[in-house]
């Protein structure tokens, strides 16, 4: 089949390929997708000719996938952002790092952790001093939170899964995988140590792919003081291509935590964390260490800095 006959077969996957069929166009969206929106900001960060960055950007504007947004009339420069046909391939982006992950890169076991000297845990670390993307995200209350602090540190805890015991449960052989308990003891060990968080300087949020129902129910019963919210689009997962795993269907956040200046830079990573509760008093023990002391220069401004806000669908 040539590709310019794909845009009349009947097969979902072969529509797909005939809009983003090659891989330049891939890691394209996936650099929109985490925040660089510009064309120099992209071809920096691929190592792309200008020619073929053209080539790929009008393509998926054309296609839908893209959108420009004009910041500068003379001359006149653009931010390529996702449309919401573009944010539907996000899960795909998700499902094609976790692939590499476990089969490329890993020894093709499941596993809800990864080991210190892996791929998974150097790509986490390598966040370290990146500005998070304008991303909000619902709360399980109905609120839209955006993951940037508005004031004071933030500390993100990304963690597989936790449920209410009369909610909807875990998935079958939960306790079997590795790394994948240990989600209500870390929570738990965060809103104890809340206050002393707060006394730090640093406010608290959790997040995971649940979908908000399943973390309220399990913030219930759990009595949680501070936010958790769902990632359940992947817009964060792929946005910082975070480290996840599949069961049962669903795509997780292997465990793991940011440390956030005011700034809304990454300061301090925990990948992987093999102890939940231990990892808790470390956090708290960074935070007071880095309370008073004023945040660090962050990245380029001119290649992230109007990234509009992807909200939830």
């Amino acid at each position: 089949m040539r590709r310019e006959d794909l845009s009349a077969d009947d097969c979902g996957i072969a529509q797909t390929l005939g809009v983003v069929g090659d891989w330049w166009s891939w890691l394209v969206v996936r650099e929109i997708a985490g925040g660089t929106t510009r064309f120099d900001g992209v071809q920096r960060s691929l190592g792309i000719s200008r020619r073929a960055l053209t080539e790929r950007l009008d393509s998926l504007v054309s296609d839908g996938v893209l959108e420009r947004r004009p910041y500068s009339e003379r001359p006149v420069r653009h931010d390529y952002v996702l449309t919401r046909r573009g944010e539907g391939l996000l899960p795909v982006l998700v499902a094609m790092q976790e692939y590499g992950d476990r089969y490329l890169l890993g020894d093709g076991t499941l596993t809800a952790t990864a080991a210190p000297d892996s791929a998974e845990a150097a790509r986490a670390h390598a966040l370290l001093g990146r500005e998070l993307p304008p991303i909000e995200l619902p709360a399980y209350d109905g609120r839209s939170v955006a993951l940037r602090p508005a004031v004071c540190w933030r500390v993100l805890y990304l963690f597989p899964g936790a449920f209410a015991p009369d909610a909807q449960g875990y998935p079958p052989g939960w306790g079997d995988l590795p790394g994948a308990a240990g989600c209500t003891l870390e929570s738990t060990t965060y809103a104890r140590r809340h206050g002393q968080f707060r006394a730090a300087g640093a406010e608290v949020v959790g997040v995971s792919t649940q979908r908000p129902d399943q973390q309220a129910a399990f913030a219930a019963h759990a009595g949680l003081p501070f936010d958790l919210l769902s990632d359940q689009d992947l817009h964060l997962a792929a946005a910082l291509r975070l480290p996840t795993f599949r069961a049962s269907g669903v795509d997780r956040f292997k465990r793991q935590s940011l440390l956030v200046d005011p700034g809304g830079v990454i300061r301090h990573i925990q990948m992987p964390v093999t102890d939940p509760a231990g990892s808790v008093e470390e956090m708290l023990e960074v935070v007071r260490s880095r309370r008073g002391r004023p945040p660090a220069t962050g990245p380029a401004a001119g290649d992230r800095a109007v990234t509009p806000r992807i909200r939830p669908a």
